[in-house]
């Protein structure tokens, strides 16, 4: 039994290791003053943070990827939520069905996914005579389809932990269906509507693979932006990015759990 609860305790500490020595290697590289990384480092500065925030590229794609985040966020949340109330709480058929439906945009990778708008879009613009990759309102629907499956995942796992006897008091006192849902459901539903934002807003705002071949001249994303400039630059002015990232998602997920207590929802 002690032998067990060793290996087990051993076993976390590997997985810890695993998932943070990477970032904190990250961290230690973005202060290196050296533009060639190298061991041990010749000093350390806070260069490449004011090199990364004076690049023009890095801003613009910071502006693009947060304007995109946001407009997907806003969009996509309610309609997942809609969707979650839907499969939770009526009789329809084929619910196991339809659920795979909505989570096959996470469960496709994100390449083939892109690859597939991509061509879709190219058939769009034949039909319609009008351009759409390249375009705000292209790259946002895109990233909506990754905003409802995180939505439908995690206020789906929200709605099956409400206790549903305060909603069948309300029913009993008097209040209409749509009083109830608006004072007695919605609330409490909060957390998990919450924690949906707040992931939606980060896989929409990291992501890559289904933005690659979205985006147009002119208008690049942050990690595209990143991508590109690691073509022409080995320094570690990326470090320093992804550590910005790094810091300001760590903040959102903090304050988010201060209010909401994600261990609840996820």
């Amino acid at each position: 039994m002690r032998l067990t609860g060793l290996l087990y305790r051993g076993g976390i500490v590997i997985a810890y290791t695993v998932m943070l020595l990477p970032v904190l290697l990250l961290v230690v590289t973005s202060v290196f003053s050296d533009a060639i990384i190298s061991f041990p480092p010749s000093g350390f500065s806070l260069e490449w943070y004011r090199n990364a925030i004076g690049r023009e590229e890095f801003l613009n794609g910071f502006i693009v990827s947060f304007k995109v985040a946001a407009i997907a966020t806003v969009i996509g949340v309610p309609v997942g939520t809609a969707a979650s109330m839907a499969l939770v709480r009526s009789n329809i058929r084929a619910k196991q069905a339809i659920t795979t439906f909505l989570l096959g945009p996470i469960i496709v990778p994100g390449i083939v996914a892109g690859t597939a708008l991509y061509l879709t879009y190219l058939l769009g613009q034949n039909w319609l005579d009008t351009d759409i990759v390249g375009t705000l309102p292209g790259l946002v629907a895109a990233h909506i389809l990754l905003t409802i499956p995180w939505t439908v995942r995690v206020v789906t796992a929200g709605l099956q932990g409400l206790d549903r006897s305060v909603e069948e008091a309300a029913l009993n006192l008097g209040a209409r269906p749509l009083t109830v849902f608006w004072r007695v459901t919605l609330p409490m539903m909060r957390p998990a509507i919450v924690a949906a934002s707040m992931f939606s807003f980060i896989q929409s705002f990291e992501n890559l693979e289904l933005t690659l071949l979205l985006v147009g001249p002119g208008m690049s994303t942050l990690p595209i932006a990143m991508l590109n400039y690691l073509e022409f630059q080995i320094d570690p002015t990326l470090a320093a990015v992804a550590t910005i990232q790094i810091v300001v998602i760590a903040a959102m997920m903090l304050i988010t759990d201060r209010y909401v207590k994600l261990s609840r929802i996820v």
